[in-house]
């Protein structure tokens, strides 16, 4: 296992070892770390082209030497909330391991990490991203066709690089994060993965499990095609304890603290998909992006809203809206979200 540990702003990628390290062999070690940060400073250099020579982080804090916006601000207040309750919550920060890093999406162009969190536009994100990375092979987010946008060697991750890699870019990059009012979130991910009919994959592995279950009396279709999940049902599937001792949760609906883990990783832009589009043009323009890049605009027609996700919850007992709640209860209080008014649990 490699950990990583925290250490006072940034974080630091350390190495687990055992047994006693000879000095010859510690010194030799500390060369390579030198050699490969001092690469690193070279290789950075002569990359970013964010405005005046500046890489996007440079960009961030040195804006907040002078006045600031409403914008500002308001992503100002964003951090200092999430690093509050994370110091209120989080007594012992347990180590990050190698795969932690998985949904950390790297820019070595701009110097930026980004976080995808399923549901909260990562597909238009990543469309983004490979723009920024693409060297010009593309010019349009748009034209970049949502399954290839999720192809694993269109974007590398943090997960593949060495770890000096990994301190210089924790150090150095702007790291961002997109969220999403948690409930909404999870019932995109149903509608998404359990109403829509070409989600066979989901259906088959996720699905026949969930009514084998939590359906009493479940037909012998039901059992094979697993394509006709209710809510419910799903909520009693992540309630269950079997659930939670399987495994982490799926990407789709696992809690964004548990992606992301934003009390270890001080995220410098916290975006929320409820101002998707400002948020979105905020970090564009810290990169120094070509004005000819746009971030995609959402689709309404399809969208979760509030309204719908509060007719979803109607048919949820208060005892198991209670549960669900106190499961994602950290998403709502690290990213400052209200209790839902049509949540029966007050």
């Amino acid at each position: 296992m490699v950990p990583i540990i925290p250490f006072s702003k940034n974080i630091i990628f350390c190495f687990k070892t055992r047994g006693v390290i000879s000095s010859m062999e510690a010194a030799n070690r500390e060369g390579q770390r030198q050699e490969a940060k001092a690469s690193e400073d070279g290789v950075m250099k002569s990359t970013w082209q964010g405005k005046a020579g500046r890489s996007p982080l440079q960009a961030l804090y040195d804006n907040y030497q002078s006045e600031q916006s409403t914008l500002q601000v308001v992503h100002h207040q964003r951090r200092e909330l999430l690093s509050n309750i994370c110091n209120r919550y989080t007594r012992k920060r347990r180590l990050l391991q190698r795969d932690d890093l998985r949904h950390l999406v790297v820019d070595d162009t701009h110097g930026l990490l980004y976080c995808y969190v399923p549901k909260v536009a990562c597909t238009n994100w990543k469309r983004v991203m490979m723009v920024l990375t693409g060297q010009g092979k593309y010019q349009d987010p748009l034209e970049i066709p949502a399954n290839e946008a999720h192809v694993p060697s269109n974007l590398r991750t943090l997960s593949e690089y060495s770890v000096p890699e990994i301190n210089y870019r924790l150090r150095s990059y702007l790291k961002f994060i997109f969220v999403r009012e948690p409930f909404e979130r999870l019932v995109s991910a149903y509608r998404n993965k359990f109403t829509l009919s070409y989600n066979t994959a989901f259906h088959k592995h996720y699905g026949t499990k969930i009514i084998r279950r939590h359906r009493q009396e479940p037909s012998d279709e039901a059992l094979e095609r697993g394509d006709d999940v209710r809510f419910e049902e799903f909520v009693y599937y992540l309630l269950d304890p079997r659930t939670q001792q399987e495994g982490p949760f799926n990407e789709h609906w696992e809690r964004v603290h548990s992606l992301c883990h934003p009390c270890i990783i001080q995220y410098d832009v916290v975006g929320k998909y409820e101002t998707l589009a400002e948020d979105a043009n905020y970090i564009l323009q810290l990169v120094g992006a070509d004005t000819s890049i746009k971030f995609p605009a959402s689709p309404k027609t399809s969208r979760t809203t509030d309204d719908m996700t509060a007719r979803f919850f109607q048919n949820i007992s208060p005892f198991y809206q209670r549960r669900l709640f106190n499961l994602y209860k950290m998403d709502y209080l690290l990213f400052n979200y209200s209790i839902p008014s049509y949540l029966r649990i007050r």
